[in-house]
Order: C-alpha cells, then sequence, then structure tokens
C-alpha cells in the first residue's frame, strides 16, 4: 500500500511529482472558488424574474344589457307516432310502388297484391245475390197470391203464415249475400296497400314476388310522420320550479334544438309537455317540445341539445363565466384599472347562460375584467393587457 511519505517527490524542489506541471496561479483559482462556494454557504440565489414585472392576462368588456336564462338539456327527437305498413290480406306481392326514403301522402298507393282471387271472391258472391234475389222475388209473389186466397176462404191461414215466414227467411238470405259480396269489395280494395298516415317511410322488408300474410309481425315498411315532431329532453329537478312558475302563468316557452356541439340550431318549437316525476335515477324531470321542423332538419331517434328560455334577465352586467371566480367570501373578478394594475371586485351574480354570466352588484358596464391568467394575480397586481390586432411594439 503506497503512503503519502512514499509518494516520489520531484528533484530539488520537495514536491509530490503528481504536482509537475502545475501553475501557482491555476492552484490560487481553485482555492478562491473553495472560499466562494463556502461563503455563499447554501443560500439560495434570488430568482432573475422581479417581483414588479406584470403578468400576461386576457381581458373581456364588461356590458350592460338582457340576458336570457336558459335550460339546456340531451335530447331525443321522437316523431309523433309510427306506423307498420301491413297487408290486411293473403296473397302474392306483385308490385312494390314506393321509393325507400320518400315523403309520402296520406292514401298513396305502395303496393299491390294480386287481385285475381279476390275478383273471383267477388263475382261469386254476386252470383249467389243475384240468385237469392231471384227466389226471394217468387216467394214474395207466392205471398201476395195466398193472401188472395186466404180472402176467398179457399186456403187455410196457416199456409198464409207459413208463405210469410219464407219470405222473411229469403230477406235474411239476401242481407248475408249483399254482406258477402262487400266483403269481396273490400278484400279486392285491401290488395292495394296504401299509406294509412302521412311522412316519411323507411327501407323496404318485403319484395315483390313474395307472398305476403295479415298475420306477418313484420310488414312492408314503416312510415314516421316529421312534420310536425317532438324533442324529448330533461332538466334538473331543482330548476322544474322556474318552468312551473312560468307554465302556470300561460306562457309558451320557446325551445330551441342544437347540434351535439351547441354549434348549430336546427329548429326552434315550443315546450308542450311536462312529466309527472322525477326520475330517482338522475335527478332529473323530462319535458317535450313540439317543433314544426319545416325544413325537415330534425330527424327521429337524432340526438340534440334542447334549449329552454325560462326567463330574461333585464339591465345587468354581462361578463365571461371565466371571469368569475368562487372563494369563502363569494364571487368575484379581477377588474383592471387606468394604471394596469386589479382590483378584486366581490360581486353578486343572478344567472348564468352558457358562456355568460349576469351580475347584478359590484361591477358596472364598460369595465374591464380579466378572463385568463387569474392564478397569478393578486389585488394591486400589474398586468400585461394583449396588445390589439395590428398594433405594432
Amino acid at each position: 500500500m503506497t503512503t503519502p511519505d512514499s509518494l516520489p517527490v520531484e528533484s530539488g524542489t520537495g514536491r509530490p511529482a503528481f504536482l509537475r506541471g502545475w501553475r501557482p496561479w491555476a492552484i490560487g483559482a481553485a482555492v478562491i472558488l473553495g472560499l466562494v462556494l463556502f461563503a455563499r454557504g447554501g443560500k439560495k440565489v434570488a430568482p432573475t424574474n422581479p417581483a414588479g414585472r406584470p403578468v400576461p392576462v386576457a381581458v373581456a368588456l364588461a356590458r350592460k344589457g338582457d340576458m336570457a336564462v336558459n335550460l339546456t338539456g340531451l335530447g331525443t327527437v321522437t316523431a309523433m307516432n309510427s306506423v307498420t305498413v301491413k297487408s290486411r290480406v293473403d296473397g302474392q306481392l306483385v308490385r312494390v310502388v314506393f321509393t325507400e326514403g320518400q315523403m309520402v301522402r296520406q292514401g298513396d298507393l305502395l303496393a299491390e297484391i294480386d287481385p285475381r282471387p279476390f275478383q273471383v271472391q267477388l263475382m261469386q258472391a254476386e252470383g249467389q245475390l243475384a240468385k237469392d234475389q231471384a227466389a226471394s222475388q217468387n216467394a214474395l209473389a207466392d205471398l201476395k197470391r195466398l193472401q188472395g186466397l186466404v180472402q176467398q176462404g179457399i186456403i187455410s191461414r196457416q199456409q198464409l203464415d207459413t208463405q210469410g215466414s219464407a219470405v222473411a227467411q229469403y230477406e235474411a238470405t239476401l242481407k248475408a249475400d249483399q254482406a258477402q259480396v262487400e266483403s269481396a269489395k273490400l278484400n279486392l280494395i285491401y290488395s292495394r296497400i296504401t299509406a294509412p298516415i302521412a311522412g316519411r317511410i323507411g327501407l323496404r322488408i318485403v319484395d315483390a314476388g313474395n307472398m305476403v300474410r295479415a298475420s306477418d309481425a313484420t310488414g312492408l315498411a314503416t312510415i314516421v310522420p316529421i312534420q310536425p315532431i317532438n324533442v324529448v329532453f330533461a332538466v334538473p329537478a331543482d330548476s322544474i320550479q322556474k318552468v312551473l312558475s312560468q307554465s302556470a302563468k300561460g306562457a309558451r316557452l320557446p325551445v330551441e334544438a342544437w347540434d351535439r356541439d351547441l354549434r348549430t340550431r336546427l329548429g326552434a318549437g315550443t315546450l308542450a309537455a311536462i312529466d309527472n316525476q322525477v326520475d330517482p335515477a338522475t335527478g332529473t324531470v323530462r319535458l317535450k317540445a313540439l317543433f314544426a321542423n319545416d325544413d325537415r332538419a330534425l330527424f327521429p331517434n337524432q340526438f340534440v341539445n334542447a334549449r329552454l328560455l325560462v326567463d330574461t334577465l333585464r339591465g345587468v352586467v354581462i361578463v365571461p363565466n371565466a371571469a368569475v371566480q368562487r372563494s369563502p367570501q363569494g364571487a368575484f373578478v379581477y377588474v383592471v384599472k387606468t394604471d394596469a394594475t386589479v382590483d378584486l371586485r366581490i360581486v353578486e351574480v343572478q344567472g348564468t347562460d352558457g358562456d355568460e354570466a349576469a351580475v347584478v352588484k359590484g361591477l358596472t358596464g364598460g369595465e374591464t375584467v380579466v378572463t385568463d391568467g387569474l392564478e397569478k394575480l393578486r389585488p394591486g397586481s400589474k398586468v400585461a393587457l394583449p396588445k390589439a390586432p395590428g398594433a405594432k411594439g
């Protein structure tokens, strides 16, 4: 093992050989560096960002006006009713007239079943009716002759009564025959399948050439009316009193249908009905709105966002929702003063609608409020306002 006493030394200097070539100035620099590190003693270096540097923020101008208060809920477009087109008679489908997805009117011809079997049934029923009519007329003539013979005392009264009963039986037979004729005519009408209601017809389920029966469950197609059409949506149970109070006044509350991103309005309607109970699973109440749907923008089973107008706040100060913050003391906003510093202002918010909030106390129209960068602010903080578009520097 090598010890300090056994290290080789430089001849004539007495210093260790490993220090050969070191300059005195290098050793001095190392000593100074050690003293500096010792003097710092682990103290933290002051931040380079001065405390008074302005905080960049985004702002908005508070404006005074009227704000609509809406309740928004996810809804489903539902048709007023839905009809499955079925055949009322059994037979072979010989013709399909409708085009899938087209609009049809009530009574339009949709398909046709082979009518020949029903034409034959009608001819048979009419023939039987004619036969029984002839027999009935003969029995009636015999009755009239017997009436004269009874008056002359040639035959007994019993024979006259028997002939009268035969005439009555023929009259009943004629009614049954007439019913058979009407039934055959009705089956012949049913061989032409027509639209029971007006609306949009769906995809064809059965093609021409197939046998169809009145007992078939699937039918030929479905028809759903789309003008007018309903939208069923849900609102929180805590808000239902606002709806009930307005409905009690007889007001027809307007409802708008928007797409899923709340960017495109699909239609406008009115509130038609309110459900009679709260859904315990979701804590909501279902509402139904009626839409004219003149442009056919609403489609059955489509998901939409329904916006129900329940009130209009008059003369309030409107600010973005992002500007309103919450604390134990209540809602507050940061107001930008003329010297580019901010002031914390306690406000009273009466309602919100989408991205806007209505302030009724603590703020006036025309003041500038901070909407972004709020987490870095304190009362009196200096702020850097965004530059106007096109500004230099």
